[in-house]
């Protein structure tokens, strides 16, 4: 096949994820703790669920990680907390493992869709997205982690977001709103809670798919 000569246009590539958020990369996150005091309480489990852009710019659900977290040493953990997850923190049968483990995990998988994507920076997604924020960045300092690939302190918000779209605020009724399947008994653990929420993010973005989402010329039929 012949070179185009330069009179003809380029055509651009796909759309790309690197391109609909301005080099970050949109990285779903759900943990679950055993309270609300990220300095003290301990980080229980950690779900990551990745996106992806398909070839008609539709952002997409990819892969999901999942980590059992043993608690830190000295770390408080509220009984009302485990009966609302149903963690047995100290059972053997969770495959838990060290906390600076499971954030090395974590941060290694984010680095390699950050490569992957052409992105810069990891911004967290998340259901009330302060507190799983929080309890991660503290983690990280807790474990002295200095590559950490999340932003320091922007995120994505599905709370804001699903007032804004949706009129709902709480995931399960934000989600029936948006024609998502929820099922509460599955709900409270980190895995589920995190699918749902990038359901969500996924199907707010591409409500603006077209009007505010990729330029044009991107958008492919």
């Amino acid at each position: 096949m012949d070179a185009p000569s330069q009179d003809e246009p380029i055509i651009p590539p796909g759309p790309r994820i690197a391109d609909r958020f301005r080099g970050f990369l949109p990285v779903v996150i759900d943990v679950e703790t055993g309270g609300f005091n990220k300095d003290t309480d301990a980080l229980l489990e950690i779900a990551a669920v990745f996106l992806r852009v398909e070839e008609n710019g539709t952002l997409v659900q990819d892969d999901a990680l999942t980590l059992h977290v043993e608690p830190f040493e000295g770390a408080n953990i509220e009984q009302a907390a485990l009966d609302f997850t149903g963690i047995q923190p100290f059972s053997p049968l969770r495959g838990a493992v060290p906390e600076r483990e499971a954030l090395t995990t974590l941060f290694r998988a984010v680095r390699q869709a950050l490569r992957q994507s052409d992105c810069n920076r990891a911004v967290l997604v998340g259901h009330n997205a302060h507190f799983d924020h929080g309890f991660m960045q503290a983690a990280a300092q807790r474990q002295d982690l200095k590559r950490n690939p999340f932003h320091p302190f922007s995120s994505f918000d599905t709370v804001t977001l699903a007032g804004l779209a949706y009129g709902q605020t709480v995931l399960a009724r934000a989600c029936q709103a948006a024609g998502i399947a929820f099922d509460s008994r599955a709900a409270h653990s980190a895995l589920y809670d995190a699918q749902k929420t990038a359901e969500l993010f996924c199907a707010i973005v591409n409500r603006w798919h077209g009007a505010l989402g990729w330029p044009q010329e991107q958008i492919r039929d």
